[in-house]
């Protein structure tokens, strides 16, 4: 079991950076130009990640009434917007040719 303990920080800062890696990504894929194509795969997932992530800001906005005030971790809050960005440009990718 001593072995397990040792493992876990080093699993968890491979996680962080993994995670951090896929926010910086992002960025990159938003920046980076392309043919009119690529415009439309990459607004395609921007729109659909907005809709997904607004309809989350909503539920937590109708939870905080309920329960009371929950602070949002930003950085948690970027690495699932990123996230989401990368499952909806590989679905709009593979949909549209890319």
């Amino acid at each position: 079991m001593p072995a397990l303990t040792h493992l876990a920080p080093i699993l968890f800062l491979l996680l962080l950076l993994g995670l951090t890696a896929l926010d910086i990504a992002l960025v990159v894929s938003l920046i980076r130009p392309g043919d009119e194509r690529r415009q439309l795969i990459v607004w395609k997932a921007s729109a659909s990640t907005l809709g997904g992530i607004a309809g989350y800001l909503v539920l937590r906005v109708a939870l905080n009434f309920v329960r009371g005030y929950e602070a949002l971790n930003p950085y948690t809050l970027l690495t699932v917007i990123a996230a989401m960005y990368f499952v909806f440009l590989l679905y709009h990718r593979s949909r549209y040719g890319g």
